[in-house]
């Protein structure tokens, strides 16, 4: 991982238009290409990013990010504070918290919980950028994409969304939806989720714990 701490400009061209005037900022460069500028605030939110794969072209005074999206992101250099990369190594992931790794388990096994049709095909299925939680197929056969919080906010729609985008790079699997499912959902992280076409759904992670219990104890009942 590359990190350089910068005075810089940057400017966004894409979707829609951006601008950052000019500030000292975090620019986080990852092994995959992925690109991230930070500020010190707005908590681990970056200002802007381009994740992989891009294109990323260095010049004395700017670095060019574009993508083949037509998105372009443009950082210019006014003064670099700072300039290091370290290699992290492999990682091993994410260890869920034991409320988050049960809710996937009981979603896993009870996947028309969340869409009435819902199968599951695999859990904690690989992407080239970490695994999604559940990899799903709905009633008439398309792939659906499930994330799965214990709270629901924006960093986890932006993750779910970092993995369609991937897993829609197979065309054996697109096109592919996603369903972001957790205890309880911020509003900001629904707003977000609307605006990219992912459906926001709360869990009862109670009722779901207690419908598995009685299951278990009337096929215990039953076994006898």
């Amino acid at each position: 991982m590359r990190l350089v701490i910068a005075r810089c400009t940057v400017d966004y061209s894409g979707r829609l238009k951006a601008h950052l005037p000019e500030a000292t900022r975090l620019i986080m460069v990852k092994a995959d290409g992925t690109l991230a500028i930070h500020s010190d605030g707005n908590a681990s939110k970056p200002l802007n990013w381009m994740i992989a794969p891009n294109v990323l072209e260095t010049h004395e005074d700017r670095w060019e990010v574009s993508n083949s999206k037509g998105e372009k992101l443009t950082i210019w250099i006014d003064e670099v504070l700072e300039d290091v990369t370290h290699e992290l190594g492999e990682d091993p992931g994410l260890v869920k918290d034991g409320v988050e790794a049960h809710l996937q388990e009981l979603l896993a096994a009870t996947p028309e919980t969340l869409e009435e049709g819902l199968t599951l095909i695999r859990r904690e299925y690989q992407t080239d950028i970490g695994p999604v939680d559940l990899l799903c197929a709905d009633s008439a056969g398309a792939t659906v994409a499930v994330e799965i919080k214990r709270r629901g906010e924006i960093d986890g729609v932006e993750q779910l969304s970092r993995y369609i985008e991937r897993l829609n790079n197979d065309s054996r699997l697109a096109p592919v939806r996603g369903i972001f499912a957790a205890q309880s959902i911020a509003p900001q992280a629904r707003v977000m989720a609307e605006a990219r076409g992912v459906q926001a759904i709360e869990v009862d992670y109670d009722g779901l714990r207690e419908a598995q219990d009685t299951e278990l104890r009337l096929f215990d009942l039953g076994a006898h």
